[in-house]
């Protein structure tokens, strides 16, 4: 699953954010958009855990501000 989060300030807990997700999902991905704007997620993790998990790393945001995108997956990677 992919989730966006709207970034508006500049993200000093970027570090920590990215420790903290791949602490929980190995195989997370963690970046920032281009125009800084949107802190990007893609993992396996729900929601509920993907805020709190940012949030205790330092930037509080609520289940509602992190967006769930809908699946590109078309399944050929993994069978």
């Amino acid at each position: 699953m992919e989730y966006h989060i709207p970034v508006c300030t500049p993200l000093a807990a970027f570090g920590a954010i990215d420790d903290a997700i791949r602490d929980a999902d190995p195989a997370a991905l963690v970046d920032i958009d281009p125009a800084g704007t949107t802190l990007r997620i893609s993992t396996l993790l729900p929601r509920a855990r993907v805020a709190g998990l940012v949030t205790a790393a330092g930037y509080p945001v609520e289940p509602v501000q992190v967006r769930q995108l809908p699946s590109i997956c078309c399944g050929g990677c993994s069978g």
